[in-house]
């Protein structure tokens, strides 16, 4: 039985959670649009947010023992995923440009058993380091790595369609702990491999959720320049990924 089906509900206690969790549809928009291209709207991310706010309403069984606020930031950032990918917003010449990049830091690090300096990836795609930084900023909208993103990696049906964080607190037998604990730990080695400076983007920027600005503050870089840390941090993350699960 889902207990907390939008069925269950009258449309007051509808209404009471959609003006409760609204605030969050506001904040996840605000996180991703500071990754995105300014002709990309937030109004537009707002609505589909809020679809996935109804939708997470609609669909979330309390008794899987999940919180409905993790739930529902799954939903809402997974509906504005959606909505970017439908856009098709990202010219091919950037996703070529972000394909070259990641090869690029996979070849070098996996020769080399260490993070490819700026330099050395300059080298590899044969351009100057004032070229490889402007390549950053172009794909930085594209680097967004999320709970999806990262079950779309593991082998199948290790990770429901509700993502990493929910099967992570869902896991109940011990097989499904066991894979939970070894996604964990490789995500965990993964970001302690990163540079000393890009550990500390990932920890501000997705553990503590400040903002590129405020990350920029504290470290004493411009915003551009965390927002480039962010992008080879990600890219290492993703490769580090790759290269486990066996993805090409």
């Amino acid at each position: 039985m889902i207990a907390a089906a939008s069925g269950d509900k009258s449309v007051a206690q509808r209404d009471k959670m959609i003006g409760e969790y609204a605030p969050l549809v506001k904040t996840i928009a605000g996180r991703l649009a500071i990754k995105l291209p300014h002709h990309i709207s937030q109004d537009d991310l707002l609505s589909a947010g809020i679809m996935g706010l109804l939708d997470a309403i609609e669909k979330f069984d309390e008794e899987k023992g999940v919180e409905f606020k993790s739930y529902a930031e799954f939903r809402i950032r997974g509906a504005m995923i959606d909505e970017l990918r439908s856009m098709d917003w990202v010219p091919r010449s950037v996703r070529r440009n972000s394909k070259r990049l990641e090869e690029a830091y996979a070849k070098i690090e996996n020769i080399k058993m260490s993070p490819a300096t700026d330099e050395e990836v300059a080298g590899e795609l044969g351009v100057s380091l004032e070229a490889l930084h402007r390549l950053l900023d172009e794909t930085r909208g594209i680097s967004i790595i999320n709970e999806y993103e990262i079950g779309q990696l593991l082998p199948d049906g290790e990770v429901d369609g509700t993502g990493l964080i929910n099967s992570i607190k869902g896991a109940i037998n011990p097989l499904d702990t066991l894979k939970v604990a070894e996604i964990k730990d490789i995500i965990a080695r993964a970001i302690d491999n990163l540079p000393q400076n890009e550990r500390i983007v990932v920890a501000l920027y997705y553990y503590e959720e400040l903002t590129m600005k405020e990350i920029g503050e504290i470290m004493g870089y411009t915003e551009s320049r965390v927002s480039q840390l962010h992008t080879k941090s990600v890219i290492r993350l993703r490769n580090s990924l790759k290269d486990y699960f066996g993805q090409p």
